[in-house]
């Protein structure tokens, strides 16, 4: 079994993953396990395996080539290929989460198992626009409390109360978390 590592494609149980994250855990007498996070680079889920030294898995080579997002077409989402031009399509089922970040123009990492495209890798910060957000009082400061905020693909983050409709914010990808006013 090769060594796991954040970042990593593996195939288990017949499915591709990506290692979001894991812990090597040793309990007294009975075997190690590994604590891991796994997101489905086909459905997108992620969920929590605990993997014994029995279990089998294998490493799978992922390709990675930029890519930005060309257009969206109801469910579907069309991206374009830098190098080749070609044109990709996933659903927003497959995309999951990822569809909150995206915005036609958006650059991204299109990942490839033998070739074939299966989901997309987001940039660890995007900026987005905010459309929708209760009016700040006079005296907010950046040290007070914070209120919730639409922004323009439809996530809602929470934001300081100075933050106004139309402000620019940058989120970070991987909590959905508000970082500053860009």
């Amino acid at each position: 079994m090769p060594d796991l590592r954040p970042g990593m494609a593996i195939k288990y149980e017949g499915e591709i993953y990506l290692v979001i994250s894991y812990q090597h855990i040793h309990m007294g007498r009975g075997g190690a396990t590994i604590r891991t996070r796994l997101k489905n680079l086909k459905t997108g889920q992620v969920k929590e395996v605990s993997l014994r030294e029995s279990d089998e898995y294998e490493e799978v080579t992922l390709e990675r080539k930029p890519a930005h997002l060309s257009y969206v077409e109801g469910d579907n989402y069309h991206f374009l290929e830098a190098e080749t031009f070609e044109d990709i399509t996933f659903t927003s089922e497959q995309l999951g989460e990822a569809v909150y970040y995206l915005k036609e123009g958006e650059e991204v990492t299109v990942l490839y198992v033998d070739g074939v495209p299966i989901n997309i890798e987001l940039p660890t910060f995007v900026i987005l626009e905010v459309v929708e957000t209760d009016p700040g009082l006079r005296g907010d400061t950046a040290s007070g409390g914070s209120k919730p905020a639409k922004l323009e693909t439809g996530l809602v983050v929470q934001v300081p109360l100075f933050i106004k409709i139309g402000d620019k914010v940058k989120v970070d990808t991987r909590t959905g978390e508000y970082l500053e006013r860009a």
